[in-house]
């Protein structure tokens, strides 16, 4: 694969350059297993990453990884310290990272993901791999933008507490419970059995690898009963949908720095901008 094509497409998508919808036009839809992974900032989603890649490579598939870390809402600017992380797959030609700021978007992803993914799988990756800022329990984009989604947790997170709300909890297909090795690791694997039924929960160490063979099977299983059942099918849609609505609120919200309201009532503003988009766009 030419990964410097890649990275100078990407790239233009993130700036919104003009030429992409072109480029898009030509691009061949792929065969990509696209996989989500949310969860709590520090629950080991970038090392557990880096552990499932790892045994995707040695089956000979490509990967093809996005890892999202938040933007500075002040300076604009990200970390972008997955690169480091995964360092054992940085010099691997069958290993594509690409770290970028989640630039104001929301569900903890970079508003350019579904255009990124579009390429990528275009490029012909076997397996791409989304990571997703740390979010909250209100955040589930990522269940869109996936085939199929996972949700880490760790003890000492908070995590037990969120499982009393709705939102982020509901949206996964695999619960993934790391850092086995640390003390309330079992606390937090019990209150998950209690809390969701008939769900697939894995237990890991993702610092030294263990379970993260037996995670890598059930996705695959879950994969398998997906593709079966067309519920994968659904899925794809959804994306799409998902990626309308994306572009529908980025467009809406450049409209809303250049709009000038003349009233204080909320709903009267309401109507006067969809006047002006309407407008706008010759709706």
């Amino acid at each position: 694969m030419d990964f410097k094509k890649l990275a100078k497409v990407i790239t233009m998508i993130e700036n919104e350059d003009e030429r992409v919808g072109d480029i898009l036009k030509d691009m061949k839809e792929g065969n990509a297993w696209v996989i989500g992974i949310t969860g709590s900032p520090g629950s080991g989603k970038s090392t557990l990453i880096e552990k499932l890649t790892t045994l995707f490579r040695e089956e000979g598939k490509t990967v093809g990884i996005v890892a999202i870390d938040p933007t500075s809402s002040l300076t604009k600017g990200a970390f972008l310290g997955d690169r480091i992380r995964m360092k054992k797959h940085f010099l691997d030609d069958g290993v594509f990272i690409r770290s970028m700021g989640s630039n104001n978007g929301f569900g903890g992803l970079n508003p350019a993901i579904f255009d990124i993914i579009r390429v990528m799988d275009s490029f012909g990756f076997d397996v791409i791999i989304v990571e997703t800022t740390g979010v909250g329990q209100s955040e589930t984009d990522v269940a869109s933008v996936a085939d199929v989604s996972v949700l880490v947790l760790a003890p000492g997170m908070g995590d037990e507490i969120q499982f009393l709300k709705a939102g982020i909890l509901e949206i996964a297909d695999v619960y993934v419970v790391n850092k086995m090795d640390l003390e309330g690791s079992r606390e937090l694997l019990n209150v998950l059995k209690n809390t969701l039924e008939n769900k697939e929960i894995v237990t890991v160490c993702a610092l030294t690898g263990e379970g993260v063979e037996v995670l890598k099977e059930t996705l695959e299983n879950i994969k398998e009963i997906l593709y079966k059942s067309g519920e994968i099918v659904k899925r794809k849609r959804k994306r799409i949908l998902k990626h309308a609505e994306y572009i529908l609120r980025r467009r809406i919200l450049k409209e809303l720095e250049n709009i000038k309201i003349s009233s204080e009532d909320p709903k009267e503003v309401v109507e006067e901008i969809i006047k002006k988009l309407c407008e706008r766009y010759s709706i």
